[in-house]
């Protein structure tokens, strides 16, 4: 069955383009009135608004959200921890960069999630940040010299943990050592309430040689980026990659959606939208075809290229990223809330029948 994440937002979130408008949760500036759960003044902040928003991914039918990695908003180890928390059934995968800790740290942070939730956290690691935010962290570590670090990290964290239960021993490890450039490592290894858990899941993403290297080696879900241009080519290296190197590695698409009942609808929010951040520039000239529009990065997107068009369009393009080799999605749509449960209610059941909808043994119990 294909995988279907939400991507969550750490700065706020709300209808409008511009970012000061998008004050959800307690960024942008003062929010409107509205009734809430909790009336008092200064009650109702950020996690109440990231609660609702992954409740309602649960609820709606997808398999996990993502809490991204954003020198700017919310820490992700938080908001996956907090997500984690307040579900049941949902993956959720925590974006962070190498820098963030010690592998080992990280792997032992990660094996007190996974005992919370039963297993549900998975990872995916931000190689390629900006040179700015480096800097703000103390991270020296540039160039392709991150992908080797962040090889390392993986070895590293993989070495240290044990998916089968080994008894515990005081101070002891297991025997893990590891000499490397970064990373140097003696007689480690969890035991106790620390192993038998399963490693989270490895997601990495980019389109450089060394970024499909990296995942051929070492990552289980390569997530790519829609361009003007396609994929094809990416997902073709990927696997020529991890062939190469023995092994088999999931391609992903991170990519937002406007999805409404009818295509007319749906261009009509991102002209709209488009409207409020260039009221003098017309967006037309950034449809790609095929549904696509490369115009979602000035609506306050990650990515600049996503998809527009009725539910059933939507549903077309996505079905045929899957004949092209997609295995997990990671859409996003703004207000979050309204738009999980428009993917989950009009669109999922229509891009993977089998696996969205109820057999009638379920239907009726």
């Amino acid at each position: 069955m294909t995988e279907f994440l939400w991507r969550l937002p750490t700065q706020g979130d709300g209808r409008h383009a511009g970012p000061a408008a998008r004050n959800r949760g307690g960024f942008g500036g003062p929010s409107r009135v509205t009734p809430a759960t909790d009336v008092r003044p200064g009650q109702f902040g950020p996690f109440d608004d990231l609660h609702q928003i992954v409740n309602a991914a649960e609820l709606s039918g997808l398999d996990g959200v993502l809490a991204p990695y954003d020198p700017l908003g919310e820490e992700s180890w938080i908001v996956a921890g907090g997500a984690l928390r307040a579900t049941r059934h949902a993956r959720v995968i925590v974006e962070f960069q190498p820098a963030f800790g010690t592998p080992v740290y990280a792997a032992k942070v990660s094996a007190t999630l996974q005992q919370i939730s039963r297993g549900r956290l998975s990872w995916r690691i931000a190689v390629e940040t900006g040179e700015a935010d480096a800097r703000a962290r103390g991270d020296r570590v540039t160039g392709d010299e991150r992908y080797a670090r962040a090889a390392e990290f993986l070895t590293v964290a993989r070495g240290v943990w044990n998916e089968t239960p080994v008894p515990g021993a005081g101070f002891k490890g297991t025997g893990f050592e590891f000499d490397g450039e970064h990373y140097d490592v003696i007689d480690g290894g969890f035991r106790g309430i620390l192993s038998g858990l399963p490693f989270p899941t490895v997601y990495l993403s980019g389109t450089s040689a060394q970024a499909l290297e990296l995942s051929a080696r070492h990552g289980d879900v390569h997530v790519f980026t829609e361009t003007p241009d396609g994929i094809t080519a990416s997902v073709t290296e990927l696997r020529e990659r991890a062939v190469a190197a023995g092994r088999t590695v999931r391609a992903g698409l991170e990519i937002p959606i406007i999805a409404r009942e009818t295509e007319q609808e749906a261009w009509a929010r991102a002209h709209r939208q488009w409207r409020e951040v260039h009221p003098e520039d017309p967006s037309n000239a950034l449809d790609l075809g095929d549904g696509r529009w490369a115009g979602f990065a000035e609506l306050g997107y990650s990515q600049p290229v996503g998809l527009v068009g009725s539910y059933e369009q939507v549903a077309q393009r996505l079905s045929a990223y899957i004949d092209a080799g997609i295995e997990s999605f990671v859409l996003v749509g703004h207000p979050h809330i309204e738009e999980v449960h428009r993917t989950g209610e009009h669109l999922l059941y229509l891009v993977d029948p089998a696996g969205r909808t109820l057999a009638a043994q379920e239907a009726t119990a």
